[in-house]
């Protein structure tokens, strides 16, 4: 049998400056290296925005940036699932006056 680490791929990245070797799932590589892509060009943007600050402010304002950008989209889709909600109970009484 074999285990989770056997199936999980090295790869070398680099955010803001640092190098890391990580191990990833092969089917998430290149969801990670996007998601480095967004991190770094996030860290460029802050530093056009924010000169002067070090680079682990530029690092923070990312950090800030995902969670923010995570809370609103969770939100947006607990938003989206109640309304659906209330459109199928209204369908359902549509339905049953109709019926």
């Amino acid at each position: 049998m074999m285990s989770m680490e056997e199936n999980l791929i090295p790869a070398n990245i680099m955010i803001a400056d640092r190098h890391f070797r990580i191990k990833v799932e092969p089917a998430d590589e290149e969801t990670v290296r996007h998601s480095i892509r967004i991190i770094n060009d996030k860290v460029m943007e802050f530093k056009k925005t924010f000169p002067g600050k070090d680079m682990q402010d530029y690092v923070s304002m990312v950090l800030i940036w995902f969670a923010t950008e995570f809370k609103a989209e969770a939100t947006s889709s607990m938003d989206a699932d109640s309304i659906m909600e209330k459109l199928n109970q209204l369908e359902a009484i549509i339905d049953t006056e109709l019926g």
